[in-house]
């Protein structure tokens, strides 16, 4: 029977999970490791909440099961699709918790959205980023910068 370990999200739901799935994250073992943290009332994690947690448990939970590399990547590429908001916001808890398998593959998942883009405009339309540049000031840079335009 294993150990678990309760974490708390920042909306304030608990998640009760084993200590090996916990375990993928740095954060949380160092938590664990530490002599003064209390587990009592569970682990907080204020910049993670539970919608994105519960994601991230079932991440570590395939990643803690499955064997055959093979099944594991075909599980990858369909767990990151999933819209723009919730890849970032993976990002931003593989993060925090300081899971690198996590952080590795949603960070390639937007890189190889942003290498499908043929120029900054699509760039830019494909993740609704604001053009804050002036055509005076666009084409400035274009003219000091040819070699990426090429």
């Amino acid at each position: 029977m294993s150990k678990k370990i309760v974490l708390k999200t920042s909306d304030g739901e608990s998640f009760e999970i084993d200590e090996s799935i916990a375990l993928q994250s740095e954060t949380i073992a160092h938590l664990i490791g530490d002599d003064s943290a209390s587990t009592s009332n569970g682990f907080p994690l204020a910049n993670v909440t539970s919608d994105v947690l519960s994601t991230v448990i079932e991440y570590c939970k395939m990643h803690a099961s499955v064997a055959s590399e093979e099944e594991l990547k075909k599980w990858d590429a369909e767990f990151v699709k999933v819209d723009d908001s919730t890849i970032f916001d993976l990002i931003l808890a593989a993060n925090y918790l300081n899971i690198s398998g996590l952080l590795d593959l949603t960070c390639q998942t937007i890189a190889d959205k942003i290498a499908a883009c043929k120029d900054a405009d699509e760039i830019r339309a494909t993740f609704d980023i604001e053009n804050d540049f002036t055509p005076e000031e666009e084409e400035e840079l274009r003219q000091e910068n040819q070699w990426c335009f090429q």
